[in-house]
């Protein structure tokens, strides 16, 4: 039942290939979502390519690519599938605060669909800023980065969301703003590598560690958010 389900579903993207455009229903639809679960994604897509015709090219496929849901495309990458559920350390810095960057660096993730499970305002100490760049101690930048996240107000805070360590850092773009792509908050905001307005944790044993030491486990909220049904499946 299922794959004349599919079927059907891929005919009607032929079809629209051809110039014919009829109505998907929603459980067709529902019905090629779970096919590419299953990995038919990729034999449906190559079937409704194959059914544009080679003489027409890309400018029939175009037509009928609008037919298949988002699904169809996400289940090639297999990163998409991978993502987990999980919680990332995101800290709006000095010149970020000072910028009046606040609403537009928490705008983005929340355009995203991140969902924001602890905020708060502080000025960290030089101590406490030395805690949070460790890493970084042998550095000879070392000092300088623990006297900027100590010179004023930053803005801590909590994102979760599937995927949201690897993708917060695409949001928040390279190192260096030079280097950043437009589209990205430090390409967009940015001009120096000194002045780069956030951080972001860089994978799942810093997200941990960088939450732990600026928040208590008490500031970290849990609930539901009124969008995650228009989100995740």
């Amino acid at each position: 039942m299922a794959r004349a389900r599919l079927a059907t579903v891929v005919a009607a993207a032929a079809r629209a290939a051809a110039g014919v455009r009829p109505a998907i229903s929603a459980e067709s639809r529902a019905a090629l979502a779970t096919a590419v679960r299953k990995g038919s994604s990729a034999a449906a897509t190559s079937f409704v390519r194959a059914s544009a015709g080679s003489q027409s090219g890309y400018s029939r496929w175009l037509p009928a690519a609008a037919f298949l849901p988002a699904a169809v495309y996400m289940a090639q990458d297999p990163t998409v599938e991978a993502a987990e559920l999980e919680r990332t350390f995101i800290a709006i810095k000095p010149d970020g605060v000072q910028r009046g960057l606040i609403s537009e660096i928490v705008g983005r993730f929340e355009r995203k669909g991140y969902k924001l499970v602890a905020i708060k305002l502080i000025v960290p100490t030089k101590e406490f800023a030395a805690q949070h760049y460790d890493d970084l101690k042998e550095r000879p930048f070392f000092n300088g980065l623990c006297d900027f996240l100590s010179s004023g107000p930053v803005v801590a805070m909590v994102w979760e969301g599937q995927g949201v360590i690897k993708y917060g850092r695409k949001l928040i773009g390279a190192t260096s703003p030079q280097a950043s792509e437009p589209g990205t908050i430090r390409g967009d905001l940015c001009v120096q590598v000194s002045r780069n307005i956030i951080h972001g944790s860089d994978g799942p044993e810093t997200a941990v560690a960088e939450i732990g030491l600026w928040f208590k486990p008490e500031e970290l909220i849990t609930y539901t958010h009124n969008a995650e049904k228009w989100l995740y499946e």
